[in-house]
């Protein structure tokens, strides 16, 4: 495996749930469908309390726009549904350790946890290249879960990247 796509489980992670997992699921259909677009495959969806509030998938080549990845849209459109900003006791879940600034709109937006698939060395901002999500400072501190269908997203990616090579 690719350094910059690590995968797995963190030692000593607890078992994810049969709901977190459908989530990821989800997320990973989403990906696939960008994958389709010629989008770098990444999904992501915003869940509180049993409800699916937003969901989106990488579009930044068909939007012309660096910001259009699939966690910001996925807090976007959670924000529209619920008619404010705040996602108090929601979860980001995404197939790909999210970038700073995906980390950042999920602390601005003050989701209450952030789940993830592959870790990314390169850009990841939670345990990976920048410290983000795990920085002690601001007053706003989400429980992290990494590792979620790790191997799943990774593959996703590098066979994503792999196509692109050829």
């Amino acid at each position: 495996m690719r350094p910059e796509l690590q995968s797995g489980p963190p030692p000593g992670a607890e078992p994810w749930t049969d709901w977190e997992l459908g989530l990821m699921r989800r997320c990973l259909r989403l990906a696939r469908a960008a994958g389709r677009r010629g989008e770098v495959p990444v999904g992501a969806l915003v869940e509180r309390g049993g409800q699916v509030l937003g969901v989106g998938s990488n579009r930044v080549e068909a939007g012309r726009d660096a910001s259009r990845h699939a966690e910001l849209l996925s807090l976007r459109a959670a924000s529209r549904r619920v008619g404010g900003w705040r996602l108090e006791g929601a979860t980001l879940y995404s197939t790909l350790e999210p970038c700073p600034m995906c980390a950042g709109a999920a602390l601005l937006a003050r989701v209450s946890r952030v789940v993830y698939g592959a870790l990314d060395p390169r850009k990841g901002a939670d345990q990976s290249a920048y410290d983000v999500l795990s920085s002690s400072s601001g007053n706003h501190h989400p429980v992290v879960s990494s590792g979620c269908l790790a191997q799943e997203s990774a593959a996703l990616l590098q066979g994503f990247f792999q196509r692109l090579r050829q």
